[in-house]
Formats: structure tokens, C-alpha cells, sequence
């Protein structure tokens, strides 16, 4: 295919099948009905660096009804409260300044940032979850992130002193377009923060289960600088955080701005180099990925045949792509537990795994429980604490399938 960021002929590495979208899920009606499939197959351009599925899903069949809630886990409660602190404190703002969020959600970020006075707009094209926020007091735009809606919040509100975009830059193929509205939306030395899901953590740790049709692009900093610098902006700052199994915090500023660049660019670039330039990598990583499937699916088998049962934990979008690539149905699963109200009710897309309340433990405790949310394993564990001492064991699928 042709990467969608310079043009040139990638190369694909991994296919993980059809599978159906991540964050489709199903209520009892619509479980006997036909579900949308795609395929989920990775490319790497030699070019620019930039590792991406070769399909794209129409954006609205993504993102216009979404069940995904950030306030739901306290793990990103607090993430999301020190980033907020961290960067109004770095970049002095307060009751002049303005904040905008690219995918919003339930505006959990932002009301970080008025703890401090700062003015927000949220934009969020899910129509429940901008509803969550706005009844919430954060100012929510309900569209997808696009000129006109720049310019609205410009004539509006003004210009931003900063616009984050937080596991949503990956999300979407216009990206020469989202850095063009940035750069209308920000102050002349304002700043474009980008939190995504860094592709080194994701090669290392073998969390294949991140990639899902949400996730267009799989970001190292080698392939963001070649991006931005191409698109009339520059990393100045870069950091490496642990939300989603961990992440790239990059600080961009427009070119003719006078900020300083940090030595943090230049150390990380020169980290990645023969790692995430090499096509030998990504061969690899696919046939380490092929060899997670015959060790998580006979650990399973294993299990099933001493007459144990098993559920899951954690519904999170990621928990689609492991069990359809590794083709875990409702024989091996007996059920999987969410913390989120929204999701319980539901049926699992692709497996149709029902999903339950956490209270569903006690009335039927199982001998195991796939951990399927992985990067809140520690929170996970913490709140099941009982059932560990009752003699339940705990299943991580990755970097390898291991009880605990």
C-alpha cells in the first residue's frame, strides 16, 4: 500500500486476520446479526519510518457512538491529573490562557486544566461522551477536529496556548489536515501536545493486542520528527510516560517559534536508530507475535481440560484483537468483567463473550481470570485481591502468557 504520510510503497509485516471493530460493542439484539469485519494487517514504510495498517475504516463508524470512558479507571484519574499540573505548571498557564483537547472524551484532561483557571474546549465527535462532559462543565465541541471547527473556537475564543491531542493522532489518516488546523488554532508560541502509544514499548513488551482499526499508525519518534518537520512544525520536548503499556509525550511547536529544543529529542532519536528503522524488526516482532498465539491459546487448552474455568478481565478495545487472532470464543471464556457501566450488558464484538459487573465474581468465581486490560494489571490485582487469597490464579497474556 501507499503510506499515508510521504507517499511511498510499504511493506506489510503482520496480519492479524479479520477481526471485527474493537469498540463495537454488542447488546442481545444484535448478537445473532452479521458484524462488520476488516482486516488487520501492519506495513512499515523504509522512507519516513512510519509503521501503519494498510485499511482504513470510515471514521464514523469508529468514533460516533463510544464506550469508552476515561474518568472510568483511577489509573488515568491520575495520569491524566498530572498532566494537566505538569504542563500548566512548565508553561505557565492560568486565567488568560486556553486549552483545547482533540478527542476530548469525557473531558477528564481538561478539567485538570481548570483547576488552575485555565480556560477549555473540549472537541469530541462521540455525541454521548461530549454529552458526559459538557453535563459535566467542561465546554465540549461535538464534531470531529477539522478547520471550520478550528476557526470557530479561534473567533470565539481566541487563539490556544496549548492543544493536546491525547490516543487520538494515531487514530485518524488526516494528519497533514490535524497539523494544519493546529497550527490556525495556536498562539504563535503556543504548543501541540501529543500523548500516543509508543512503538518501541509495543515491539519490546510483544502488546500486539494495541493494534486495532482505531489505531492507524504506531508511532516511534524517528517517524513523528519526519512528520512534523514536513508539516511546518518541530518536537521541541519529548517524554516517555507509562499509560497504555507506555507512551511518547511530544512537545511541538510551530517552526518559526523561538523555543528551545531539548536535549530529550536528540537522545531518544539517536535510541531508535537500527531499532525502528530495520524492516528485520518488525519480521521479528510478527513471528514473535505467531509464537504469543500457540503459547496463550495451549496454556488455555490446558486449563480447560482439567475441567477449570476462566474469565477475563478488562473489555478494553485491545481484548478484541487478542481473542480473535488467538480464536478465544465463549467455549474457553465464560464471561468478562468491566468496570464500566456502559460496557456491562454488553456482548464481546467478534466472540460474543457477555460482559459483566465485577459483582458477578462472587455469585461465580472462577478457578482463572485473563487479565485481558493488561496496562491496569496493578489495579486490577489490588481490587481482586480476595479472590487471589480464595485461590483463584491470574493469567497475563503478554509479553508471554504467564500465571500468577
Amino acid at each position: 500500500m501507499e503510506c499515508r504520510v510521504c507517499g511511498t510503497a510499504t511493506r506489510m509485516f503482520l496480519s492479524l486476520g479479520e477481526t471485527a471493530l474493537a469498540n463495537s460493542y454488542l447488546s442481545a439484539n444484535e448478537v445473532e446479526r452479521r458484524e462488520m469485519k476488516f482486516p488487520l494487517e501492519l506495513s512499515f514504510c523504509e522512507k519516513c519510518k512510519v509503521v501503519q495498517l494498510n485499511h482504513t475504516v470510515p471514521p464514523e463508524l469508529l468514533f460516533k457512538h463510544y464506550l469508552y470512558v476515561t474518568s472510568t479507571s483511577n489509573t488515568f484519574r491520575q495520569h491524566f491529573a498530572q498532566y494537566a499540573e505538569s504542563i500548566a505548571k512548565e508553561f505557565n498557564l492560568g486565567k488568560s490562557s486556553l486549552a483545547v483537547d482533540i478527542g476530548s472524551n469525557d473531558g477528564l484532561l481538561l478539567k485538570g486544566f481548570q483547576k488552575f483557571g485555565v480556560k477549555v474546549v473540549g472537541i469530541e465527535p462521540a455525541a454521548n461522551v461530549a454529552k458526559i462532559a459538557a453535563d459535566d462543565g467542561v465546554e465540549t465541541v461535538n464534531d470531529f477536529f477539522n478547520e471550520n471547527v478550528a476557526k470557530q473556537i479561534v473567533a470565539a475564543k481566541g487563539h490556544a496556548d496549548v492543544v493536546t491531542a491525547n490516543n487520538v493522532f494515531a487514530h485518524t489518516d488526516t494528519i497533514k489536515d490535524i497539523a494544519k488546523n493546529v497550527k490556525t488554532l495556536l498562539k504563535e508560541d503556543g504548543i501541540f501536545v501529543v500523548e500516543a502509544a509508543y512503538l518501541v514499548d509495543m515491539l519490546k513488551d510483544m502488546t500486539f493486542d494495541a493494534v486495532y482499526h482505531e489505531h492507524l499508525f504506531y508511532y516511534s519518534l524517528t517517524a513523528l520528527d519526519y512528520f512534523f518537520k514536513n508539516n511546518g512544525m518541530q518536537i521541541f520536548k519529548v517524554q516517555h510516560v507509562p499509560s497504555h503499556g507506555g507512551s511518547l509525550r511530544v512537545f511541538v511547536k510551530k517552526q518559526e517559534s523561538g523555543r528551545e529544543v531539548d536535549s530529550s529529542v536528540a537522545e531518544m532519536l539517536d535510541s531508535e536508530k537500527g531499532v525502528v528503522d530495520n524492516f528485520e524488526t518488525y519480521r521479528t516482532f510478527a513471528a514473535k507475535v505467531h509464537d504469543n498465539r500457540k503459547k496463550l491459546v495451549k496454556l488455555l487448552a490446558g486449563i480447560k481440560s482439567q475441567g477449570r474455568s476462566i474469565a477475563a478481565y478488562g473489555a478494553p478495545a485491545k481484548a478484541t484483537t487478542l481473542l480473535s487472532f488467538c480464536g478465544i470464543g465463549k467455549e474457553t471464556i465464560d464471561y468478562v468483567v468491566d468496570d464500566s457501566p456502559l460496557k456491562q450488558g454488553l456482548f464481546m464484538p467478534g466472540s460474543h463473550i457477555p460482559i459483566v459487573s465485577s459483582a458477578h465474581l462472587d455469585s461465580n468465581q472462577p478457578d482463572y481470570i485473563l487479565i485481558l486490560a493488561w496496562n491496569f494489571a496493578g489495579e486490577i490485582l489490588k481490587n481482586t485481591k480476595k479472590y487471589a487469597d480464595a485461590g483463584v490464579k491470574f493469567i497475563v497474556p503478554v509479553p508471554e502468557p504467564m500465571v500468577r
